[in-house]
């Protein structure tokens, strides 16, 4: 059986994220990696803090703070939030730690030693108001293959056309607006992933198993010729060049495109440090990232939005690939489209949209992540509205799980003494039951296993509903009267289905999950596993302890969606989609 290693597009340091942002990367990672932990695998699932380049020294300049002191507090805002959406990793840790420090700079030596990284003096865009050189995009001006005025200097957001700071037409300063700049020449380290192109084709090619979103996106880069990258910047943030490898870059600092997915292996190696993975940090850590020490049986997932999947496909398959070294590459990359605000892009700026740290304001983690998930951006963009959130909300997880928990028990207290019943036999409409629950667990399990959320979400919520229905035919609020018996199978039957539905619904709801395993007291839930077999086996004897677990969720009232859409800026689109918020790729 092989260990899985699961990864996340490493959230940006600059700010809450918002919706989108969660449900593209880390949520979904977070849903596989608990059901492969209740499927009794192995799971190191990690991620980090991205913390270099330009916007985090802006945004600590906005907030009068030193940009390490910045990074830290956020780091710990965004750890706290996303530990509050029951993210649940093994470790969250930051670019900016030695860790990255140390494997980025190994990464650039190896490289070169490889002829993969040499030196060029670029011609780039200097700002005479601002006093810096200007990285990508932060030069705006009009895109020479289609005349779109708003480009930015590393891609025309119209066309798709990847560009050079030096090849916009009338370019100006995207932070002060100033058109007072001049081109000055400056030495800068380039991967040279033209030279790798074939190998990365190739290995491309081997992954059919891949998303056709995917696939396209990286196919797209290459065959349009992929490009050698600079990876060094003239920043003051960032991991610095070592001198002694690259004296011809003194000074400068890694792109944070090339040091952040590298924080991926950083991360691993922070785990290990910290003793988590055992007495010796360094084999812990190659078992998990080298081929010829054990990772080649990991199996490797990413999740990521679409904006990334370029950097993963291509230049970081490229920094492993170039370095001669045997190191672990992805085996399976699940992107996401974009998840929009009433159609338009969520916005800090103009209050618009709901960020993490609204929702959970709102309403308990729960309530969001069955909403997102159910409504994954999968195939192409989806839709907040406040609309869908609600009937989300009051169709499926109070109507149809809740109601399906509350009914069973309240049906327990009142006539059974809260003890699972003893007494009859089962008929027809259990097998019936019996049979449908396993096809569905099957096909939830399925849906799960192959990365397609929105279906397994289905599943799970035709899972509930056989329970309501199976409920609905039986009526043992009315057969209790002439038929104990029969009403008492009827009530275990129903019992047994929680139990599934406690563990089968632990991935999306785990908070709700949890409380409804904590009616069940006289259950190994420890041993109980996310399998085809879950349904198949008794979990319960009569005579049993049943604890009320109450409400597992609340109704929420049109009255106040409407106030969360008048307070959060709801259907006041502006039509733009959404994009990363690291605006310096």
């Amino acid at each position: 059986m092989p260990r899985h290693l699961i990864t996340s597009a490493l959230p940006y340091i600059n700010g809450v994220k918002h919706l989108g942002n969660l449900v593209g990367s880390m949520l979904p990672a977070d849903v596989y990696a608990r059901y492969l932990r209740q499927s009794g695998e192995e799971v190191l699932f990690v991620c980090a803090t991205d913390e270099h380049g330009t916007p985090a020294e802006l945004a600590a300049a906005a907030a009068g703070q030193a940009v390490d002191e910045y990074c830290a507090e956020q780091h710990e805002v965004q750890r706290e939030l996303c530990e509050q959406f029951g993210l649940s990793w093994d470790w969250f840790g930051r670019t900016s730690r030695p860790q990255n420090y140390e494997l980025t700079n190994h990464f650039a030596r190896r490289l070169r030693s490889e002829g993969f990284c040499e030196i060029r003096s670029t011609e780039q865009v200097y700002s005479l108001t601002d006093q810096r050189f200007l990285p990508d995009r932060y030069v705006v001006g009009t895109c020479p293959n289609c005349g779109y005025e708003r480009a930015r200097g590393d891609q025309c957001e119209s066309c798709g056309k990847p560009l050079e700071p030096v090849d916009l037409i009338d370019p100006r300063s995207a932070i002060s607006g100033s058109v007072d700049l001049e081109v000055r020449s400056s030495n800068h380290v380039f991967l040279r992933q033209e030279a790798l192109a074939d190998r990365i084709r190739e290995w491309i090619d081997t992954k059919d198993s891949w998303p056709s979103q995917t696939r396209s996106i990286a196919y797209k880069w290459l065959d349009e010729g992929l490009r050698d990258r600079g990876i060094t910047r003239d920043l003051a943030w960032g991991i610095p060049v070592d001198p002694d490898d690259f004296p011809e870059v003194a000074g400068k600092v890694w792109y944070v495109w090339f040091d952040a997915p590298i924080g991926y292996l950083a991360a691993v190696r922070e785990w290990a440090d910290a003793g988590c993975g055992g007495d010796d940090p360094q084999a812990e850590f190659d078992s998990w990232w080298r081929l010829d020490s054990g990772a080649d049986q990991v199996e490797y997932t990413q999740f990521m939005g679409k904006d990334n999947v370029p950097f993963h496909t291509l230049s970081f398959p490229a920094t492993l690939l170039g370095s001669g070294e045997p190191w672990k590459l992805v085996d399976r990359l699940k992107s996401f489209n974009w998840l929009t605000y009433y159609g338009g892009k969520f916005s800090t700026s103009d209050h618009r949209g709901v960020f993490m740290s609204d929702a959970l304001e709102l309403l308990p983690a729960d309530y969001w992540r069955w909403y997102l998930m159910s409504n994954a951006p999968e195939s192409d963009d989806s839709s907040f509205t406040w609309e869908l959130f609600g009937s989300a909300v009051n169709k499926e997880l109070v109507g149809t799980f809740g109601n399906l928990v509350n009914r069973t028990v309240t049906q327990v207290e009142r006539h059974f003494e809260s003890c699972v019943p003893d007494g009859g036999e089962p008929e027809t409409e259990e097998a019936e039951l019996s049979a449908a629950v396993q096809q569905r667990l099957e096909e939830y399990l399925a849906f799960l296993d192959a990365l397609e959320f929105r279906k397994a979400a289905a599943s799970l919520r035709a899972l509930w509903s056989l329970g309501n229905v199976y409920l609905e035919t039986r009526e043992p609020w009315k057969t209790i009267k002439v038929d104990p018996a029969r009403t008492a199978c009827t009530l275990r039957t129903a019992l047994e289905l929680l139990v599934v539905c406690a563990v089968a619904s632990e991935p999306f709801v785990p908070a709700a999950a949890a409380k409804l395993q904590g009616a069940f007291p006289t259950v190994n839930w420890e041993d109980l596993r996310l399998k085809a077999d879950l349904a198949s086996r008794n979990h319960l004897q009569p005579g049993d302890t049943l604890k009320s677990p109450g409400l597992l969720f609340a109704k929420l009232p049109a009255e106040q969606l409407e106030e969360w859409e008048q307070r959060f800026g709801g259907n006041s689109s502006d039509g733009t989609t959404a994009e990363s918020d690291k605006v310096e790729p």
